[in-house]
């Protein structure tokens, strides 16, 4: 497939392998883009930023609503592109495509919302006779560089919102999953978005990245990735505005008074769905001592019914990870944990690029399972005393983007949700859950500003405050 640069879809003598993460093979290739090709996207992108000033909102949202429409059309193509590029299973693939969606629709709608508001100058001393306004304009260039777990869904929620606050936008797709964003600025394209207004430059983030981020004619980088990539973007980026979706390694506890039936039927789901590729998978669990055995014993069934396969086949209910050697890595944390005194419960095995969903129990908090992001099918168990040990338990991490409890007792509730520090907070769910028009983003090391389209267009826009002075 080619990438899209300066209004025109181009190859490259140097192409880059699509593999289908279960077997390894490759079954399509993108040109592998250099510093040269996002140069040049952006001497266009900057008079396709002039370009989306100039359009109204209403023709912006007519736009968004138009892809919306092609991508439920094509909604069946796209599930399967991302199911084949990044190894969920078909279902997850044809959710994400609903998903994705849905958010270029509410992005449609936010385009017709944004506006600036009154400022009562009258109230303030000296200022009689004074009429104040706020206005909302574009950053110009927005930057959106994607992760690998959500290729389609993760890549709207930048691209959607920046269209709608009027911007132009350089979309940078993680290597290993660039399809699915080819195949949106396709559908962008057909729903009358202007040409000089939209590129995406496939090829290794290194070299990509840094001329992205260094370049002073994009004004707005909205990032999702790890913490050690957003720290470099933020030290390169200089004076730019910057959104961070980064790392987690998410809490769960689970009280004496817990529906455990419920729970055990929560962290099975939120921690092996996409094969524990998600940044709010369900990765420490941690337990009141007086239902821990209650609750593993509900656990490891629904656990071990998870099987693992091909993602292209309808039967199979988790898929690869995203490389062989994620599932690698994995494997020797697991391996870790049990030679230093915790205890395999289920799973731990690998095949290829297939890992075993795992629980894990009596993980100590310095293990990596437990201090740093698995981002694998595997859930650690730990346990504590009462509401305090719990959430000094949850808060011990320099992550901070989702926790859960699960809790009957609202005084306890109440207590989690001022005092664990994550930018999501869920009460008797799990903490892989996000309704897509909700502000989303973390705390601490798990970043800064907020997704969702509503908070993501206040983010790629800029504001300007009017004095009128009439007296």
């Amino acid at each position: 497939m080619q990438f899209f640069v300066a209004g025109a879809w181009h190859d490259r003598p140097e192409t880059i392998d699509v593999i289908n993460p279960y077997d390894g093979k490759a079954f399509d290739t993108v040109p592998k883009g250099t510093a040269a090709d996002v140069d040049k996207a952006l001497g266009m992108l900057v008079e396709g930023a002039a370009k989306m000033r100039a359009m109204s909102a209403w023709d912006r949202c007519q736009v968004l609503r138009k892809a919306a429409a092609i991508m439920q059309r094509r909604e069946a193509e796209l599930a399967e592109t991302i199911s084949r590029e990044e190894g969920k299973i078909l279902a997850e693939g044809k959710l994400e495509a609903s998903r994705a969606r849905e958010v270029i629709e509410v992005s449609a709608e936010e385009a017709r919302r944004l506006t600036g508001e009154m400022v009562p100058l009258e109230a303030a001393p000296g200022a009689a006779g004074r009429v104040g306004f706020t206005l909302r304009v574009p950053c110009g260039v927005v930057a959106a560089i994607c992760p690998f777990n959500f290729p389609l869904n993760l890549v709207v929620h930048k691209v959607g919102p920046a269209i709608a606050g009027g911007n132009a936008v350089l979309i940078k797709p993680a290597t290993n999953t660039p399809l699915s964003a080819l195949k949106l600025v396709e559908i962008l394209l057909e729903a009358g978005m202007p040409a000089e207004a939209i590129a995406c430059v496939t090829g290794p983030g290194g070299e990509i990245g840094d001329a992205i981020c260094g370049d002073p004619r994009v004004r707005k980088i909205s990032f999702t990735g790890s913490y050690e990539t957003g720290d470099a973007i933020c030290r390169k980026a200089g004076m730019k505005k910057v959104t961070m979706e980064l790392g987690s390694n998410s809490p769960v506890i689970v009280m004496d008074d817990a529906d455990l039936e419920k729970a055990a039927q929560a962290v099975a789901a939120a921690g092996f769905a996409n094969a524990g590729q998600v940044c709010i998978s369900a990765q420490r669990i941690l337990t009141s001592h007086k239902v821990r055995g209650d609750f593993l014993s509900l656990l490891k069934p629904k656990v071990e019914a998870i099987q693992p396969g091909d993602q292209m086949d309808e039967r199979t209910k988790m898929g690869p990870m995203i490389r062989e050697k994620e599932a690698v890595r994995v494997e020797k944390w697991v391996k870790e944990a049990v030679a230093g005194g915790a205890k395999l419960i289920t799973g731990g095995g690998r095949r290829g690029s297939l890992h075993e969903p795992t629980i894990l129990d009596d993980v100590r908090g310095d293990m990596k399972v437990s201090c740093e992001e698995l981002f694998g099918p595997a859930v650690v168990l730990s346990s504590f005393s009462d509401i305090g040990e719990a959430v000094r338990s949850a808060n011990s991490t320099r992550y901070g983007l989702s926790a859960a409890i699960f809790t009957q007792d609202i005084d306890r509730a109440m207590r989690f949700a001022r005092e664990v520090d994550a930018g999501c907070l869920h009460i008797n769910w799990s903490t892989q859950w996000r309704a897509d028009l909700m502000p989303y983003g973390g705390l601490k090391d798990s970043g800064m500003g907020k997704e969702g389209p509503k908070y993501a267009v206040r983010e790629m826009t800029e504001e300007k405050m009017v004095v009128m002075h009439l007296a």
